[in-house]
């Protein structure tokens, strides 16, 4: 019996609701909010008390890849792209040949652990080979703990970055599995059409999108919102058509809008931010949905082996040498190794194999849903206590909320920046109207302690405020030289 669409909206309701609630729960006790997400799943489904049955790994790939490149876009857009410029090299090498070198040594012990041909235990080390940063970084904001140096970027450019790797290595597998004859020349053409295409496209709508944002002028301010999301869409699937990786492609144009000023660019950051966790409920819960708790007892020893293999040998093995030659310590490279979570991409390429119809496909399900949960488990709720034994923990100053949001003319001449006043600062205990601003420079607020200082020629300027600044790029640049 098809239930009633007021049913279906009842339940969904619900499960989004629950959800939420959830995510303020696993703030409070460290432990990401995804892994909840997956349990309210699996209590939801059709051996847990929601009696909901769903078996359709069509609908959840669909369901996954949608979800998945609006979780990349939201990724890109929120990237510092100005920090990450320094390490792109590295953050490059530890999001191709780390994910290589992770599903190669996870390979090995499949190989070992259970009657699978190579490619097949390749395959297994293919699926869970990416990472998913993002809910590390809702910890660390959470209890406003940072990490020194460059590690916080190099990771925030590796999560969105190594899926588009795990995915090639896991489809490309796949058409060896299904076609033995296949020249190994022939993948390696695959992947460097995806990858060629993928960035190619992803620079080029980045930068037209921009443009087009900025042109619109569109009478409701809802509708950027809207034009948006078509844009995310578009640039996925352009690129698929053309033969690249889509999912690259949307990366790249988040890292390219955040990279320029454009109209509303902090509502549609915040507002992707939220579709994004929208999608990571909907992945988490389709998981949840998905498992058969009586089908994981049998595969439980091997999965948790599995995931302990992937933690404590494959992670660090990937890490160190894809930084072998960088500048990180030692330290540094055992925290990078520990943030290591798997999440929402193992759970998409899951269901691959399944369509695909590969012969162990409900064995690679079973056991990345035991590498995704440890995961997140233990390297998540570990990962403060680790970053402050490793001494490589930092306090991570929250930014100031404003009471509204500013935004400049529509030519975008100026540019909007936050600039943080030092203790020992030249301005502090100078009124603002002595300070010698460049022509066409304003401090349009002052964030001070938990307050919010609307400014005028007389505002004395004190240690800790932070200016909101509004001024042309070159202007900014001397205003910071001199604060």
């Amino acid at each position: 019996m098809i239930p009633s669409i007021e049913t279906l909206l009842f339940g969904t309701a619900i499960l989004l609701i629950i959800s939420v609630i959830a995510s303020k729960i696993s703030s409070k006790i460290s432990v990401p909010a995804l892994v909840l997400f997956l349990v309210i799943g699996m209590l939801a489904g059709s051996e847990g008390v929601g009696g909901i049955y769903f078996d359709d790994p069509q609908v959840a790939q669909s369901l996954g890849v949608v979800a998945l490149i609006f979780i990349l876009f939201s990724g890109g857009l929120d990237t510092p792209v100005g920090e990450i410029r320094r390490i792109i090299g590295r953050g490059v090498v530890l999001s191709t040949v780390g994910v290589l070198v992770t599903a190669v040594m996870v390979a090995v012990f499949v190989m070992l652990l259970l009657d699978f041909t190579p490619l097949e235990a390749f395959l297994m080390g293919a699926i869970v080979s990416a990472t998913d940063a993002a809910a590390v970084f809702s910890i660390l904001r959470t209890q406003k703990i940072g990490l020194r140096g460059d590690t916080t970027p190099l990771l925030e450019l590796e999560s969105g970055s190594n899926d588009p790797m795990a995915i090639f290595l896991t489809v490309g597998t796949i058409e060896l599995i299904l076609k033995p004859d296949m020249p190994f020349v022939s993948l390696l053409v695959f992947f460097g059409q995806q990858m060629v295409i993928g960035a190619a496209m992803g620079f080029g709508i980045g930068y037209l999108a921009v443009r087009s944002i900025n042109k619109l002028r569109l009478e409701a301010d809802g509708l950027y919102s809207v034009f948006t999301i078509g844009l995310v869409l578009f640039s996925y699937a352009l690129t698929a058509m053309l033969g690249g990786s889509g999912f690259l492609a949307v990366y790249i144009v988040g890292l390219v809008m955040a990279s320029k000023p454009f109209i509303h660019k902090t509502s549609l950051s915040r507002f992707h931010d939220a579709l994004s966790w929208l999608m990571q409920i909907i992945l988490f819960l389709s998981l949840g949905l998905l498992v058969f708790p009586s089908r994981l007892i049998p595969i439980a020893g091997t999965g948790i082996l599995i995931a302990i293999i992937l933690i404590f040998i494959a992670r660090p093995v990937s890490v160190f040498l894809s930084l072998i030659f960088s500048a990180f310590d030692v330290r540094d490279k055992l925290m990078i190794s520990w943030v290591g979570l798997r999440g929402a991409t193992p759970i998409v390429l899951a269901t691959f194999p399944l369509l695909a119809g590969i012969p162990e496909s409900a064995v690679f399900f079973n056991i990345v849903f035991f590498v995704v949960v440890i995961s997140v488990l233990l390297q998540g709720s570990t990962l403060i206590p680790v970053a402050k034994m490793l001494g490589i923990s930092r306090p991570l100053e929250g930014k100031p909320q404003y009471p509204f949001e500013v935004v400049t003319n529509n030519d975008l001449r100026n540019e909007m920046a936050e600039i943080k006043v030092g203790e020992h600062s030249t301005v502090v205990n100078q009124q603002i109207v002595n300070l010698s601003l460049p022509e066409g420079s304003l401090i349009v607020l002052i964030a001070r302690g938990h307050g919010i200082v609307v400014p005028n020629g007389n505002t004395i300027i004190e240690a800790g405020d932070t200016l909101l600044v509004m001024a042309e790029k070159e202007a900014l640049d001397r205003i910071r030289a001199t604060i």
